[in-house]
């Protein structure tokens, strides 16, 4: 006997954005001293200014809810209208239950389908087309793609290397049902030979295998960044062009750029590099942001759009790129104006 699968696939696209920031900004001037760097060195090499921190007592979890709940009620929805829940992050506390368990309890939707994405500051692109799929193939109708991260607590104030990289954010969408494709094809993949680029360690089974070792530290982000910004540079864009070719696009049809906000300078070019002409607005999140991983694009998305109000509804490329080495890129039909 054939089994059966609904063969009609519908259109699927991003229906609204939500973010938030926590209430503390951190400019350079407070990371300096720790490192022994400047304001000048900081912004040279990555474009930050600043970037925000979320106080001891707000958790992941406290910063992610607020995001949804801006995301669902711009989508004109109720948190029960929400089937199925993905949530990217490196920066939950817990191995298990997954941290999109937890939201959904906080966010009364408690019987949605839930996991997390751990694919780094890829994870939100993956989350994307993950969510895509499960619209256009009728496995859910509503799905909420979360990025989120709180990585001062997995960052080393005295590392040269990351304390003034990373910080924290929430950003998510919704994805439902539409008329028109709203979602290109996602073009994902690995560079796992040079894994070991940027790592969280010491794993569980060090504390394991030496209890009570206490020079093991707590695990903290490490990060050899030359390996990283040759890999961005030079490896993406290509990544990125076969995404627009694949939404059936040319570099010049694009509205905007949102790419995860890792680095000015990769930014620049990548957006070089794809032959993006000026007429493309480039997410420049990261001066204000600094680095959030999987929160870094609905971030960028919330502002650019809230910056630019003409962008509603225009065809957007998304490149995530981060540990693993992993990378995902679509194109995407911003959401609309909230009615």
């Amino acid at each position: 006997m054939a089994l059966k699968f609904n063969n009609e696939a519908r259109n699927a696209r991003i229906l609204s954005v939500g973010a938030y920031r926590p209430k503390r900004v951190v400019p350079n001037s407070e990371i300096v001293d720790k490192i022994d760097s400047s304001d000048e060195w900081i912004q040279q090499r990555t474009g930050i200014v600043t970037r925000h921190f979320a106080d001891e007592n707000e958790s992941l979890i406290d910063m992610t809810v607020k995001a949804c709940e801006i995301a669902i009620k711009r989508a004109g929805l109720k948190p029960s209208d929400i089937d199925a829940v993905i949530f990217a992050t490196i920066s939950y506390p817990y191995q298990a239950p997954s941290a999109a368990t937890e939201l959904i309890a906080r966010l009364d939707t408690p019987h949605a389908a839930a996991f997390d994405i751990s694919a780094a500051c890829a994870g939100f692109c993956y989350g994307v087309g993950l969510a895509n799929d499960l619209v256009r193939n009728k496995t859910a109708n509503y799905v909420l793609v979360i990025g989120a991260e709180k990585l001062s607590d997995f960052t080393d104030p005295y590392d040269r290397a990351t304390a003034f990289i990373f910080a924290d954010g929430a950003g998510a969408v919704v994805i439902g049902p539409s008329e028109d494709v709203g979602i290109g094809p996602t073009i994902w993949g690995s560079t796992a030979e040079t894994r070991d680029a940027i790592l969280l360690e010491p794993s569980y089974l060090e504390y394991k295998k030496n209890p009570g070792k206490l020079d093991l530290g707590w695990p903290n982000i490490a990060q050899q960044g030359q390996t990283v910004f040759r890999w961005a540079v030079y490896e993406l864009a290509p990544i990125a062009k076969k995404a627009i070719a694949a939404a059936g696009l040319k570099p010049d049809q694009l509205a905007a750029f949102i790419p995860h906000q890792a680095n000015e300078r990769i930014i620049d070019s990548l957006a070089k590099s794809i032959e993006l002409p000026d007429s493309v607005l480039v997410a420049r999140d990261i001066r204000t942001t600094g680095n959030t991983s999987a929160a870094s694009i609905p971030l960028a998305m919330d502002a650019l759009l809230a910056e630019n109000p003409i962008l509603h509804s225009k065809p957007a490329l998304l490149i995530g790129f981060g540990a693993g080495l992993v990378y995902a890129s679509q194109v995407v039909e911003l959401p609309p104006k909230e009615k």
